[in-house]
């Protein structure tokens, strides 16, 4: 049976697209086409952020209720235009040669391809153990959910702010909330992954009743994972903008610390989940909430100052949506430092 063919032209190249009124979620109807569409829609804020980083592709041929797979060689059938970066796996001892996407095109051959999910380095090649940011991803164990992803997100971010460093949320696209502190400046993982972990291990310590550090699923049940492992040249984080394979075509949106802060007031998950077409209004209004993520130039401090950190734990109060006990946002202690601090911060 022949496929359903057409082809396109972008940015002078020519595309063969298949199958675009294939679904690709079932509950919803979203379509092959409708992914090549957000894909290329949404591609003048997503290439910034995809640009020099290796791509693997998370593929997902018969949508997203069917068996998915990874493919972290750019496939060898490749149009010649399309970029890649030779990076070196310990694990397979060899080189990879990773799809890098720099374009409208690319992003377009590669819906077609229903790779739906976007999941990147930390890293720009050729620079792999150089990474630009430090990233947290907070994911929470039922019951608990993206309203207590919220209330561990500000305090990573209270913890950065002491040092006199900005940080900045997206959702997930999935269950959680994830926070990352633009670097921009000559650090390795060597340097980042410490701090990311002592980062997460000083959570615990302070508030053991609401975050693990531990990714043992048994120690999660209504807690939040502060999964600091992603700072790690092997590891990849699904980007910003990029769909997930949900029941609904949810993304990986950037949001502003009041809509963080709003979540946990209101209780209500549902605040910061947003599917494809939401993400476009709010990209048409607010253009990148994630840009400074690209440029912002910061220092990382030394893991020792993770010790002096000012942050008090306080007393734990009652989320107002599920009765799930919540902490409070913490208090900063009255000390000349934490005063210098937030004096930088602002």
């Amino acid at each position: 049976m022949a496929k359903n063919q057409s082809v396109i032209e972008v940015d002078g190249h020519q595309i063969s697209l298949s199958n675009l009124d294939k679904v690709l979620y079932p509950k919803t109807g979203f379509t092959k086409g409708n992914l090549i569409d957000y894909y290329v829609r949404i591609a003048p804020v997503l290439l910034p952020h995809l640009s020099g980083r290796p791509l693997t592709l998370k593929r997902y041929p018969n949508g997203v209720e069917g068996i998915y797979f990874y493919e972290k060689n750019c496939p060898a059938y490749r149009p010649d235009w399309i970029k890649t970066a030779k990076v070196w796996s310990g694990g397979n001892n060899r080189y990879m040669y990773y799809c890098v996407v720099e374009d409208v095109a690319t992003l377009a051959w590669l819906a077609n391809l229903a790779d739906i999910e976007l999941h990147t380095s930390l890293s720009r090649a050729p620079e792999m153990q150089r990474p630009t940011v430090i990233a947290f991803d907070l994911d929470p164990g039922e019951p608990a959910n993206i309203v207590q992803c919220c209330q561990v997100g500000l305090w990573v971010r209270e913890i950065f702010a002491q040092f006199g460093l900005q940080s900045f949320a997206k959702t997930s696209g999935s269950k959680g909330l994830q926070v990352y502190v633009p670097l921009n400046t000559a650090v390795t993982y060597d340097q980042t992954k410490p701090f990311a972990k002592a980062v997460a291990r000083l959570l615990e310590e302070r508030y053991p009743e609401q975050v693990v550090s531990d990714m043992k699923k048994v120690l999660r049940v209504n807690k939040v994972l502060v999964d600091w492992s992603q700072n790690d040249d092997f590891k990849t984080t699904v980007s910003v903008y990029s769909l997930r394979a949900k029941e609904r075509p949810t993304v990986s949106t950037p949001v502003h610390w009041d809509e963080v802060e709003k979540c946990l007031k209101k209780g209500d998950p549902e605040l910061l989940a947003f599917t494809f077409d939401q993400v476009l209004q709010r990209v048409e209004k607010m253009g990148d909430v994630f840009e400074p993520v690209l440029k912002l130039k910061q220092k990382l401090p030394a893991v020792e100052q993770l010790s002096q950190s000012a942050v008090d734990p306080v007393d734990q109060v009652r989320s107002p949506r599920t009765g799930d006990r919540a902490a409070a946002k913490p208090r900063r202690k009255t000390s000349a430092g934490a005063s210098r601090a937030k004096r930088k911060a602002n």
